[in-house]
């Protein structure tokens, strides 16, 4: 038990992710650093620290932050059902109408750039309320937009703020939750970000069929105050620095302040090198990859709803589009027990066949269910909308394909938090930042993709794509022990190794 006190020093728990007893794998049969209760004697009895709350503070905390994905997630879509409201008020192009989209979504993966960081700093609650608060300003400065340009202005800095509900999320999973039940939380975050992608155009497709496109901005302004609002009194820090001293326990004013998760010790400009540099490490770019393809095959098929449904032979109104969009919260919805509690279900039985050493690779076979369905319904989708079918064809090819979408998201990001817990929130910017470059050049350029090839040929290719880049998890479960090794002589990886 003294090695293992020594260990749990190896690493800063700022991070608050399950650290490595051994030097690959966790043991569930031994306590480590950010798993249970910590065998530190300033963490295995605090009150404080996020893995000793009890349940519902948790759950406050974390589905507040939900609800907050779910609001980020819909206001980078909420264009994408306004595109004729926008060329007919300001007189612009469809490419620049599309611009309000395109920017936003990119600015919503890289915006993680400084939001990580800043959040190592200063912790995650302020982090949260702070973009709340921008984020219901920019939607009420789009609202009352007068031209085109300053739309776009207020669309940029929106998804800007929004971006902090993104890549932070994981790693306030990882601050409370034990390494066999991550898959399950986990999943709660996928889910609010799919049903932000699906239920959130159907709301907005209402908001404008009725009203017009300004009111998708008042809906956004409201509905992100309200959060901010609550979140005052539920959203608790989970940031636990490295040398806190063992407090009693804290009232819920003392839960309330903005200074609990300061790190004296964390850097800005390290934390901002560290993102960098895990671009370099192959599992995490097969992750960004494969989400990424996953996110913008979900663009490609929303787009081609807006083109295909309200023409002939459909003639839909914007909202039976919206509600169409619903047949993909579905599929999001019965992800939720696959790509969550089935993960820690195969991991949890790998790691007791392998005398308790838990690997990150043991989640990698739970991605075989999704990685059958979510391509399969890609290309259902696409030859139903190319030979024009009843509309329930489309409808079941889009359920797979956000099936698909949920379970695999979940799948990789898991194994990336496994595999590099002590830089989980720098990893999942660089997967964000990749996921929603891929989904910002899809919104360019999908139209004339489909243009020029057809639609059946495209959604031909675009299965393919997405059928070989899950493929390559077969590698990483067979070589993901040596690629972690390999890893861990470069980069952040390496320092927290000599620390």
């Amino acid at each position: 038990m003294a090695d293992i006190k020594e260990e749990s020093n190896l690493y800063s728990s700022s991070t608050h992710c399950h650290l490595e007893t051994m030097p690959d794998g966790d043991r569930d049969d031994v306590p480590s650093v950010g798993d249970l209760k910590q065998t530190s004697s300033v963490t295995e009895e605090d009150p404080n620290h996020p893995q000793n709350w009890p349940l519902t503070p948790k759950l406050c905390t974390y589905l507040t932050i939900c609800s907050f994905t779910f609001l980020a997630n819909t206001n980078s879509s909420n264009f994408t059902v306004a595109t004729q409201a926008i060329v007919k008020e300001f007189n612009v192009s469809q490419t620049q109408a599309g611009s309000l989209v395109c920017f936003n979504v990119f600015l919503f993966g890289v915006g993680n750039i400084f939001w990580v960081p800043l959040m190592r700093v200063i912790g995650k609650r302020p982090v949260y309320l702070l973009s709340m608060l921008m984020l219901c300003m920019m939607n009420v400065w789009s609202s009352r937009a007068s031209g085109y340009n300053e739309l776009l202005a207020s669309r940029i800095v929106s998804g800007f703020a929004a971006a902090a509900a993104d890549a932070t999320v994981p790693a306030v999973v990882a601050d409370m939750v034990a390494a066999k039940d991550r898959g399950h939380y986990m999943m709660f975050f996928h889910l609010a970000m799919t049903a932000g992608l699906f239920v959130g155009p159907m709301i907005n497709a209402f908001l404008v069929q009725q009203e017009d496109w300004r009111w998708m901005c008042y809906f956004m302004a409201v509905a992100v105050g309200v959060i901010f609002l609550i979140s005052i009194f539920t959203i608790r820090e989970t940031s636990y620095p490295e040398g806190r001293q063992h407090d009693s326990k804290r009232t819920r004013v003392q839960w309330m302040s903005l200074t609990i998760g300061y790190n004296r010790d964390a850097s800005f400009v390290q934390t901002l090198l560290d993102i960098l540099a895990n671009a370099t490490y192959p599992p995490i770019l097969w992750c960004s990859f494969t989400i990424g393809i996953s996110v913008g095959w979900n663009i490609v098929v929303q787009l081609t709803c807006s083109r295909t449904f309200t023409k002939p032979p459909y003639n839909w109104k914007l909202g039976s589009e919206g509600l169409f969009l619903l047949s993909g919260f579905i599929g999001a919805v019965l992800a939720f027990y696959v790509g969550g509690r089935l993960i820690d279900i195969i991991s949890t039985r790998s790691t007791t066949r392998h005398g308790g050493v838990r690997m990150p690779e043991y989640r990698l076979p739970a991605i075989i269910i999704p990685g059958i369905i979510g391509p399969a319904g890609i290309l259902i989708f696409g030859l139903c909308i190319a030979n024009k079918t009843h509309w329930i064809g489309p409808a079941f090819g889009f359920a797979m394909q956000a099936f698909g979408l949920a379970a695999i998201s979940n799948v990789a990001v898991t194994y990336c938090l496994d595999s590099y817990k002590p830089v989980t929130g720098e990893a999942l910017v660089i997967i964000f930042v990749i996921r929603n470059t891929i989904g910002m050049l899809l919104s360019l350029y999908a139209a004339d993709w489909i243009e020029r090839q057809g639609t059946a040929p495209v959604f031909g290719e675009m299965t393919a794509i997405q059928v070989v880049s899950i493929l390559f998890a077969i590698p990483l479960y067979i070589w993901g022990r040596s690629l972690r090794d390999l890893t861990s002589q470069y980069g952040p990886m390496k320092r927290f190794q000599q620390t």
